[in-house]
C-alpha cells in the first residue's frame, strides 16, 4: 500500500466544476470528448474483453467485474460499462459532477455507485477493483507518479487499467490547445495546460515505477474531413491510450 498523498489539483477540479451542468449536452464545452466517446469505449471494452475472456455477444458480459470509474464526470463512460454488466463505482474530485451523474444515471435507470472522492483516499480505505478507467486524468493532477501509484493499489492482482491522455509536442499544442481552445472553442480557454501533458514514453516509466505491467498503446486520431475518431497503432502524437496490468502476487 503507497503512502497516502494528496494529488489533486484545486484549480484544475474548479475548471471542471465550473462546467458540471453541461456534462450530457452533447453540443456544450464537452462535445469533443462525446465525439472522442465511441473511440475510446471500443478499446476499453476490446481491452477488458480480452484479458478477462469475455464473449461480447453474451447479454452482460462484464457481469461479476468489479470497475472504477476515476474522474467519472457526469458518467459518459460509468454509465455504459454498467449497461455491460460491470459493477461500477464513479469517483470524481469535482464534486459538483456528482450530482449530475446521479441524476442522470436514476433517468436511465442504472444503479451506479458515484463518489466524491479521490484514487487516494479509496486506495487508502483498501478498496479493489478488477478495472480501474484512468481516462484523460493524470495530465490534470499535481503528482502523476503518486496518482498512478494510488491506481496500482487500487489494482486487484491481474486487474487492468486503461489510462489515456495526451503526449506532449508542437502538434499537441497545436491541436489541442490553440485549434481546441483558441480556434474551434470546444474548450474553455486554460482547460489543458501543455506543460503537464506526456510523453507516451514517459507513461509507460511512470507506470513501470508504479508497479504496473504496460502492454498496449493507440493512438486516437481525429480526422477533420470525416469529422469522427479512430484508433492508431501509429500516430500517437496527439491523444493516446494505454494499458497496464497489476502483476499477479
Amino acid at each position: 500500500m503507497s503512502e497516502t498523498v494528496n494529488t489533486v489539483d484545486p484549480a484544475e477540479v474548479a475548471k471542471f466544476e465550473a462546467m458540471a451542468a453541461e456534462w450530457w449536452d452533447p453540443t456544450g464545452k464537452f462535445k469533443p470528448l462525446h465525439m472522442l466517446n465511441p473511440t475510446r469505449l471500443d478499446y476499453i471494452r476490446d481491452q477488458i474483453a480480452a484479458e478477462f475472456d469475455r464473449d461480447m455477444n453474451a447479454p452482460a458480459p462484464f457481469a461479476g467485474l468489479r470497475l472504477l470509474d476515476i474522474g467519472c464526470g457526469g458518467g459518459l463512460l460509468s454509465e455504459p460499462m454498467t449497461r455491460l454488466g460491470a459493477t461500477v463505482v464513479g469517483v470524481d474530485a469535482a464534486a459538483r459532477n456528482i450530482p449530475v451523474a446521479q441524476a442522470h444515471a436514476r433517468q436511465s435507470g442504472l444503479e451506479i455507485d458515484y463518489r466524491h472522492t479521490t484514487a487516494e483516499a479509496m486506495a487508502a480505505d483498501g478498496e479493489q477493483f478488477d478495472v480501474v478507467l484512468n481516462m484523460e486524468v493524470v495530465e490534470h493532477v499535481a503528482d502523476p507518479a503518486a496518482y498512478l501509484r494510488a491506481c496500482h493499489d487500487l489494482l486487484r492482482p491481474g486487474g487492468l487499467m486503461v489510462c489515456s491522455t495526451l503526449n506532449r509536442n508542437p502538434k499537441s499544442y497545436a491541436v489541442a490547445i490553440i485549434g481546441a481552445e483558441h480556434v474551434m472553442r470546444w474548450l474553455p480557454k486554460g482547460t489543458h495546460e501543455w506543460s503537464k501533458f506526456i510523453t507516451p514514453d514517459e507513461l509507460y516509466a511512470l507506470l513501470e515505477g508504479a508497479g504496473l505491467d504496460p502492454v498496449d498503446r493507440k493512438g486516437m486520431v481525429f480526422n477533420p474531413l470525416l469529422w469522427s475518431w479512430r484508433l492508431s497503432d501509429r500516430d500517437l502524437s496527439v491523444n493516446y491510450v494505454t494499458t497496464s496490468l497489476k502483476p499477479e502476487g
